[in-house]
């Protein structure tokens, strides 16, 4: 195999992100095995994933020398049923593109490589925020504070995202997850071989009630077949620490049985206000190969984490006080200045505020841990015939907190307990849920068909309760992280829900020749959530009522595609769905669920709640060659029924004080959308990316909220720029990676009707990875160090002061009194950080 390499592109959806491959693995066209592979060894000869609604190259992995080729991804890049396409395979991988949009839509394929260049730890959707069309927004460099993340594509926010892993369903990813967990908590990121995304057209295979604008399959990564081991350490700006271990056991036995675990902690302290953020958790994975052609895996996950929050903001803030605002915790004298504050006497630096004692909370934080596993068969019953089954579980416990100063609201007890200005309020989630996932792949001539369907029964307690703060500034105060036994409480509110989702799901890809492929397939969803025991303290927090239930049943979403390779170096594709979101939960007065509400705001908008629904419209054109790569990609989406979390006046005011919230359906949206990209790579290893995103998501009719008529038909949708631009420019020589990227964000919009606007801004980042071969200096003993690893980032390099997370507090309908002005639903973005790491493999 020669040794040289050059670069190669595969674009989709407007992505056009170099990555390197070896030149023989081009005139192969097959994909080789790899140690991390599903089916390095027990591959059938052909079949369709309908978990990721995949057609998979046609390759049978049974030579005992193939299985020996050096480590890679599991990456494809293939055309049509008949025409194996360039493979990607070897050590240099970094991105490719599985080109089967034909049977899912477009679909990306973020592999390990791209991933292994961020910062150790580094929330893997951080990484994807390099694509067209993606927004990627946190708080914190790594992008691991679960209250801030959150992420766009082509204008669907991420709970209008399904997520899975391995296809198992983790959910709505959004703080207080009602039913999953956050990606983060279920894998870490060094055991996430690869991310399979579909933008904007949706994927009728995926175990999931709400995958509006697509979907993301995280991809474990297998256990090796070699006995071996990795130890990482990453230090970083504000005393970040992260370490990972992890041991894989090799092939134990003549049948391939092999195992992982691993286990990550990851420690920092915040880069403004005091306290810190820590996590740890453990992952573990079995893979017992049946013959050739079939598996059964079982993954387990724990974590546990414990952050302290950043401060929200609203735009006046930054302007009467500047970026540094925080909560009292974890610096000097915290309790007493929180207790002053709370009482009136405020620190200098407040002195310019219009509201200081909203800036005067002690605490906010936010700990849960998880329990989550699964058990998954994936059996070749004949040449042609393949049936996949998974059964899954899944435990969460947790609690956050606010320490709140407004004992006291215009001269009225709202929770007092013994007197003191501060009180804290204690959420309280639980989640436990179990479900499983099965389906059938069969090969029928020209055609791929499968069906399958995915059940599961989730529980979800929603609690909040008052709890006694001493009556003193000399006092101890409450431990946000204990478990506050034996304190004086108070119940605010508490809900159970109980949700059955059921979805099924029926598709066909058909090759009529060699150069074309057509796709058609529908879902069916049936979803009820039904509202157990209910209890509120009247008349503060007026919660819904036991036995009120909503149901989302849509028979028939169907999903249409087809691709056509007219030439060497040129495709067109097109993609044409529908899906649903079934209604979300939460406690209350949180977020965009209708269950959120008070029972007299529920009945003034239960007759006008619909289930969310899209139609999304989408085509494509790429042309690809050695030098030069580019490409086009077109969408049109229409949303219909879609629910806002529309603040009252309180708005402008305290986000623990404001229970005016309604939910309601604000009618329909519009998008039209596209992407341009084009890479050049003059020379080996040298790469040139640059990609534009625009999209004009706007409000299909006005809104009317408390009597009011908002002009907002034609206005741009809250939180998601119109513009986006991104460039990289990488280079990899022998043992060294370089790369910088940048980002350009446009303005977004801060209130429904667009009154005020964020301001746009760069960001961008630097990465230095050399990697050292010890087995090319003498090291020949197994049991050593095979490479070292050392890497150097720079995050934000330009210490650019930006707004990151927008909205997870709401949104008002306009500025109207400042109400935008002083909203406080913003999260700042990290300034400079600098990272070191050393990995080692054994």
């Amino acid at each position: 195999m020669k040794t040289y390499r050059h670069l190669l592109w595969v674009g989709l959806t407007g992505l056009s992100v170099p990555f390197v491959v070896p030149a023989a693995a081009q005139t192969i066209g097959l994909h080789e095995p790899s140690e991390t592979d599903d089916h390095a060894h027990h591959a059938p000869a052909r079949h369709t994933s309908t978990k990721t609604g995949r057609v998979r190259s046609s390759v049978r992995h049974t030579n005992a020398t193939t299985a020996r080729q050096p480590r890679s991804p599991s990456l494809v890049a293939s055309g049509t049923r008949h025409r194996p396409r360039k493979a990607v395979h070897g050590g240099y991988e970094a991105l490719s593109v599985r080109t089967h949009h034909i049977v899912q839509g477009t679909q990306l394929v973020l592999g390990h490589k791209q991933l292994e260049q961020q910062v150790p730890g580094t929330n893997p959707l951080r990484t994807l925020a390099q694509m067209p069309g993606v927004q990627f927004q946190s708080d914190d460099p790594q992008g691991i504070d679960t209250y801030s993340t959150q992420l766009y594509m082509h204008g669907f926010v991420q709970n209008e995202i399904g997520i899975t892993l391995d296809g198992l369903p983790l959910g709505e990813p959004t703080f207080r997850n009602y039913n999953g967990l956050n990606p983060l908590q279920a894998i870490s990121s060094e055991n996430v071989e690869r991310l399979e995304v579909t933008q904007s057209a949706g994927a009728e295979s995926t175990a999931s009630t709400n995958n509006l604008g697509g979907s993301i399959n995280y991809v474990s990564s297998n256990p090796k077949n070699k006995m071996g081991g990795l130890v990482a350490q990453t230090f970083g700006s504000n005393a970040l620490f992260h370490s990972f271990f992890r041991f894989d056991s090799g092939r134990l036995n003549e049948s391939g049985t092999k195992f992982y675990v691993s286990y990550m902690r990851n420690q920092g302290d915040k880069w403004k206000g005091g306290g810190d953020q820590f996590m740890q958790q453990v992952n573990a994975k079995l893979v017992q190969p049946i013959g050739e052609r079939s598996q059964i895996s079982a993954f387990f996950n724990w974590d546990a984490l414990q952050m302290v929050n950043y401060q929200d903001y609203a735009p006046s803030w930054l302007d009467q006080a500047g970026s540094r605002l925080g909560n009292f915790y974890g610096q000097p004298g915290a309790w007493a200045r929180a207790y002053h504050a709370a009482q009136g006497q405020y620190p200098a630096s407040y002195n310019k505020l219009t509201d200081p004692k909203d800036v005067s909370y002690y605490d906010s934080t936010a700990s849960s841990s998880d329990l989550f596993g699964g058990i998954k068969a994936d059996l070749a019953l004949t040449d042609r015939l393949t049936w996949k089954t998974s059964l899954y579980g899944h435990s969460e416990t947790g609690h956050g907190t606010y320490a709140s100063p407004y004992t006291y609201q215009n001269g009225v007890d709202t929770v007092q307990l013994n007197g003191a200005p501060i009180f804290e309020q204690v959420r309280r989630p639980a989640i436990e849920r179990f479900g499983g996932l099965t389906s059938f792949d069969y090969r029928l001539k020209r055609h791929d068909l499968s069906t399958g369907f995915w059940y599961e029964n989730n529980q979800y307690d929603s609690y909040a309760y008052a709890y006694q703060q001493p009556n003193s500034p000399d006092a101890t105060p409450l431990n946000p992280f204990g478990s506050f036994k034996g304190v004086p409480s108070r119940t605010l509110w508490g809900q159970r829900y109980n949700t059955n989702s059921f979805t099924a799901f029926v598709q066909d890809t058909y090759h009529p020749i060699k150069s074309v492929a057509l796709h058609f397939g529908f879902k069916s969803i049936l979803n009820t959530t039904r509202v157990g025991h209910a209890t509120n303290w009247e008349p503060r927090f007026p919660t819904l009522a036991s036995g009120e239930s909503l149901t989302t049943a849509k028979a028939f979403l169907p999903h249409i595609s087809g691709d056509w390779h007219f030439l060497h170096h040129h495709e067109l594709f097109f993609d044409i769905s529908e899906n649903a979101h079934a209604y979300s939960q939460s406690g209350y007065n949180s977020s965009n669920s209708p269950f959120a509400v008070s029972q007299l705001a529920y009945n003034a908008t239960k007759n006008s709640l619909k289930p969310e629904t899209a139609w999304t419209f989408a085509a494509g054109y790429r042309y690809t060659d050695k030098l030069i790569q580019s490409s086009l990609y077109l969408y049109r989406t229409n949303f219909h029924n879609r629910l806002q979390q529309i603040l009252g006046s309180a708005g402008a005011g305290s986000i623990l004080t404001n229970n005016t919230s309604t939910v309601q359906n604000v009618g329909g949206v519009t998008m039209n959308g596209v992407d341009g990209a084009i890479t050049i790579t003059p020379l080996p290893g040298l790469a040139l990316f640059n990609s534009i995103s625009y999209d004009k998501a706007t409000y299909d009719q006005d809104i009317r909220s408390g009597g009011t008529l908002y002009a907002t038909k034609g206005r741009q949708v809250v939180a998601y720029p119109s513009f986006m631009y991104k460039a990289r420019l990488s280079y990899e020589w022998r043992h060294l990676q370089a790369y910088v990227d940048t980002q350009y964000y446009g303005k977004r919009s801060y209130d429904y009707v667009g009154d005020y606007k964020l301001p746009t801004y760069w960001l961008a980042n630097f990465g230095l990875i050399y990697t050292l071969d010890m087995t090319h200096l003498g090291m020949r003993n197994p049991t050593a160090v095979r490479n070292l690893v050392f890497a150097f980032n720079i995050y934000n390099l330009a210490n650019t002061k930006y707004a990151s997370t927008v909205g997870q507090n709401g949104f008002t309908m306009d500025n109207r009194g400042g109400a935008a002005y002083n909203n406080q639903s913003i999260l700042l973005g990290a300034p400079r950080q600098f990272f070191g790491s050393v990995k080692a493999e054994f």
